[in-house]
């Protein structure tokens, strides 16, 4: 477990890329909608030290990553430009990609089983892609706007905007139930893109450098990482960026993946703990 590994600086990789990055599961999912067992991260607030930095495409405005077989996945939004993309991360290179109509605006993304699913921002209708061919295999609807988006082996969980965290039935996309994220009594607003990693959701506040750590049991807010100054502006290279936001999780390798929309570079970072 990644949370074992605080004595050595709690290795995580953060990937700057677009696109939110969820990981697959081998297997069918249990038949239940309660979370799978897991251990949970320490409680606390962290800082990061970078370990790689990866070229990233940086007209890509990334709403949604995640991370499968070697590969980012992403999402891109801005009307007339949002795609779902499998992106090497090494490279940055785009390997394929699908271009949503002109009238969507592309938001959270996650991988459930063999299906890439997406969000859209306001007008309230999802896309489900084969993930290998990109082939649409159907749309569904929701009630709310659509923001961030990811799993916990059984429900998918999605962002409004809100302080609202959702958990939706993975096949029919029915709405199971909500939980509100605090810290302590105070809110949590504009919970952006999403990434479950050992238990916990990680969230991206938007306009902020900051992603948040949530018991979805609850909505207890139970730690903070603060990644100002990741970005610099001469890695910036005098062209306008955009906020942070992309979260993605290497399983596998033990590499937590962040990026920001418009952002040039991929960072593979690790956690550090704040006394």
């Amino acid at each position: 477990m990644m949370w074992h590994r605080l004595g050595a600086g709690l290795l995580i990789a953060v990937m700057i890329a677009i696109g939110p990055v969820a990981c697959g599961q081998g297997e069918p999912p249990p038949e239940t909608t309660q979370a799978p067992q897991t251990t949970p991260p320490p409680e606390g607030d962290y800082s990061y030290r970078i370990v790689n930095t990866y070229p990233h495409d940086r007209t890509a405005f990334t709403q949604g990553l995640v991370y499968d077989g070697g590969f980012l996945y992403e999402s891109t939004g801005l009307y007339g430009s949002s795609s779902v993309r499998k992106v090497d991360p090494a490279t940055g290179q785009v390997l394929q990609s699908f271009s949503l109509s002109s009238q969507y605006f592309g938001e959270g993304l996650t991988l459930w089983q063999d299906s890439l699913i997406q969000l859209t921002w306001q007008s309230k209708v999802g896309f489900v892609y084969d993930k290998d061919t990109f082939d649409l295999r159907r749309d569904f609807a929701y009630t709310t706007e659509g923001w961030g988006l990811t799993h916990d082996g059984s429900r998918l969980i999605m962002s409004d905007g809100t302080a609202t965290l959702y958990f939706l039935d993975p096949a029919t996309f029915a709405v199971l139930g909500q939980v509100n994220v605090h810290d302590g009594g105070t809110p949590v607003v504009r919970l952006n893109e999403l990434e479950y990693i050992e238990g916990r959701v990680f969230a991206n506040i938007w306009q902020t450098n900051k992603i948040v750590i949530i018991n979805p049991a609850d909505g207890e807010v139970t730690g903070w990482i603060d990644l100002t100054g990741l970005l610099t502006p001469e890695q910036a290279g005098g062209v306008a960026v955009d906020v942070l936001n992309g979260i993605a999780w290497d399983a596998a390798g033990g590499r937590l993946l962040v990026t920001g929309k418009l952002w040039p570079l991929l960072f593979e970072i690790e956690l550090v703990p704040v006394s």
